[in-house]
């Protein structure tokens, strides 16, 4: 039987995040110290390191999270690796780098390079989970390949998209989908 945590710990670390995420809204990462993360939480610093390291590891668990919550949750109902997982799993991304970088805009730059391993890893095992049962006759080392190139192929080209703009998502990931399906042969 699994052990319960303590739903006074869970609030208490929901409160440390929430307040983190305040503060990134209104500060710089870099200025965004411990002492404002525990005031805005009311919270002792005991209690801050009794759940985090510091403050990038705060970082870290808070995009995750987020992450998990935001963008795979949308997509948890897809059972199988298709066109249709991987177009919703664009968009998500998009959906929530927009998001962010709306939110904290005093952060984001630094935020960057935490999101980017952040979804390579969420993404990545969120494909293996799914391919590993949709082609369990497969070569497990083939499909854990595909599982992060795809998963680093999608976060880049929503990045791209991001930074360009040149047609509607939906067409972008249309184009990335011919290229996956048809690969090599394209070029």
């Amino acid at each position: 039987m699994e052990k319960q945590i303590d739903p006074r710990i869970l609030r208490t670390r929901k409160l440390i995040m929430d307040a983190f995420i305040e503060l990134a809204m209104k500060k710089e990462f870099k200025d965004i110290t411990i002492k404002d993360i525990t005031t805005a939480a009311t919270v002792n610093r005991a209690t801050f390191y009794y759940h985090f390291i510091d403050k990038y590891d705060l970082l870290e668990k808070v995009i995750s999270e987020c992450i998990m919550e935001e963008v795979l949750q949308e997509v948890s109902t897809h059972k199988v690796v298709n066109e249709e997982t991987i177009e919703a799993i664009f968009l998500s991304i998009i959906k929530f780098q927009i998001s962010i970088r709306n939110q904290c805009q005093r952060s984001y730059e630094a935020f960057i390079p935490q999101i980017e391993t952040t979804f390579k890893k969420e993404l990545q095992a969120f494909f293996l989970e799914r391919m590993q049962k949709q082609w369990s006759d497969q070569n497990k080392v083939g499909v854990e390949v595909f599982a992060v190139m795809l998963s680093w192929a999608l976060y880049g080209a929503a990045m791209h998209w991001i930074q360009n703009q040149t047609t509607k998502p939906e067409d972008y990931v249309k184009q990335f989908m011919n290229f996956i399906k048809n690969g090599v042969n394209m070029l």
